[in-house]
């Protein structure tokens, strides 16, 4: 999971991909150039950042620490948003023991 420091970090390589792809010739088209490969560079920082290598870049936007809850007092899963009450994996509400 990312902290919103190194989240920033990731959606600004994103955003410069972007950018780049507008900018080069690549002679490939939009639809047939992998997003893997228009990506590349955030999938390689954040395989830096967490020794994890993701292929999908879609999958950075759901790897932020901050769209989700604190860990569930019973289980230690994470509640799957801030402001939920009940966790999902076991059941009790937040906080009650």
């Amino acid at each position: 999971m990312l902290d919103e420091d190194e989240w920033a970090s990731i959606a600004a390589i994103m955003q410069s991909c972007l950018g780049n792809l507008h900018r080069a010739d690549t002679g490939k088209s939009l639809a047939e150039t992998p997003l893997a490969e228009i990506y590349r560079p955030a999938l390689d920082e954040y395989a830096r950042i967490t020794d994890f290598r993701e292929t999908n870049p879609n999958a950075l936007f759901h790897h932020r620490v901050s769209l989700y809850g604190p860990p569930c007092s019973t289980c230690g899963k994470p509640l799957r948003t801030p402001s939920a009450t009940q966790c999902v994996e076991c059941g009790p509400r937040k906080g009650a023991d």
